[in-house]
């Protein structure tokens, strides 16, 4: 029997949109603390969120390369997961997960082989891997930015590594990234909102019953 696909719904920014994900059955609700996101929630509200969740879904605050007094801050309010999305070293990682205490998710960006070489390293640190597209050049912030990557570049990764997939996927085209890719589990930010930052109640719902039904 194959394990549960985890999906996780990312960049919620408000309790309503916390329901939705709940109700709509996601295993995992991300907060984003990064200024320059349009999903950035302030450590106040990420606070709120969580204690709001607590119990009823997984929760994984997202910072991009913080520094010890911001991972001090974040995992005092006890989220599930820590979520690294920035430019940090194997060193980094292994010292954040140390100090925080919780359990951490390394982004990895994917554009072209030498990045599946990276994998290896950070997978025997971090306590799940998420590969997601490398950003456009010239972006000013991490991640696919609402883009997927050549899906075709991971069969060259160990295949016993469990890791989660992100990086442009939607309610259109996430059943195929499952068939094709075989995650443990998926991401999801922009593909489901309206707008920068909006997320969108049917999109939520549709994302995670296309994910299921695939598995």
């Amino acid at each position: 029997m194959a394990e549960p696909l985890i999906v996780k719904i990312c960049g919620i920014k408000t309790p309503d949109m916390l329901e939705v994900a709940i109700e709509a059955g996601a295993d995992m609700v991300g907060f984003m603390h990064f200024l320059r996101s349009p999903r950035h929630v302030s450590v106040e509200e990420v606070a709120s969120l969580i204690s709001e969740a607590r119990g009823r879904v997984q929760t994984c605050v997202v910072l991009v390369n913080p520094d010890n007094s911001c991972v001090a801050e974040i995992a005092a309010l006890g989220p599930d997961w820590i979520q690294l999305h920035g430019p940090e070293t194997p060193h980094r990682v292994e010292a954040i997960r140390a100090e925080a205490g919780v359990e951490i998710m390394k982004a990895l960006p994917i554009g072209g082989p030498e990045d599946i070489a990276h994998v290896a390293a950070f997978a025997q640190i971090a306590d799940r891997i998420l590969l997601d597209a490398k950003p456009p050049k010239g972006a000013d912030r991490p991640g696919g930015l609402g883009e997927s990557f050549d899906w075709s570049l991971l069969k060259a990764l160990d295949p016993g590594l469990d890791f989660m997939l992100s990086g442009g996927l939607t309610p259109d085209n996430v059943a195929e990234a499952i068939r094709t890719v075989r995650p443990f589990g998926v991401d999801v930010s922009s593909g489901v909102e309206t707008a920068p930052g909006v997320k969108d109640k049917r999109l939520i719902e549709a994302f995670i019953r296309n994910a299921r039904a695939a598995q």
